[in-house]
């Protein structure tokens, strides 16, 4: 015997929000391209946890995306060696930037489960990023884009990096879902 259903949805388009006014030296994550664009970083970056300086660069990229503040990828020859143990958490897939894999951080004794990603063999439009690691600014205790302290994308799932000259609305909050 066949049940046959039938279903009415209602589809509803997520309005695009109003970007934030810009000041001078500012950014909007609006203005970001989709798919997304890679680029060098002039400012130095660094990162602590357990008040260790894991990574210290002036050789890093960051990638942005429309809605997103940027996430920061930094080279591994200038991250502290011994800090990045694979997870063994699952991999994900980025629609533009490839596969992913996974790293807890441990720094001074204190361990940070998966709070640092990867991505070894990214798609040609992202070779230039392969095998740099973005960590996850919440999981840190300071993450520095050059002297300033940044803090982290909104929600739990986003890598993003906010800092005083990137303005939103930026996604990951409630209600940014569908954006």
């Amino acid at each position: 015997m066949t049940i046959k259903v039938k279903l009415k949805c209602k589809t509803q388009e997520m309005p695009r929000p109003q970007p934030q006014p810009i000041g001078p030296g500012q950014e909007s994550v609006w203005d970001y391209p989709r798919p997304p664009r890679v680029e060098p970083v002039s400012q130095v970056i660094r990162i602590v946890l357990a008040g260790e300086t894991i990574v210290e660069t002036s050789g890093a990229f960051r990638v942005l995306e429309t809605s997103h503040p940027p996430t920061y990828y930094l080279p591994p020859r200038d991250i502290v060696p011994g800090v990045l143990h694979p997870s063994g958490a699952r991999p994900s897939v980025c629609e533009w930037k490839g596969v992913a894999i996974y790293f807890n951080v441990v720094a001074s004794g204190e361990e940070m489960p998966n709070a640092a990603w990867a991505y070894p063999h990214p798609t040609p439009a992202f070779a230039q990023m392969a095998d740099h690691v973005a960590f996850y600014c919440s999981m840190m205790d300071e993450c520095w884009v050059g002297n300033e302290l940044a803090t982290p994308q909104p929600g739990g799932f986003y890598g993003g990096w906010v800092t005083s000259n990137i303005v939103g609305p930026m996604k990951g909050g409630p209600g940014s879902h569908g954006w």
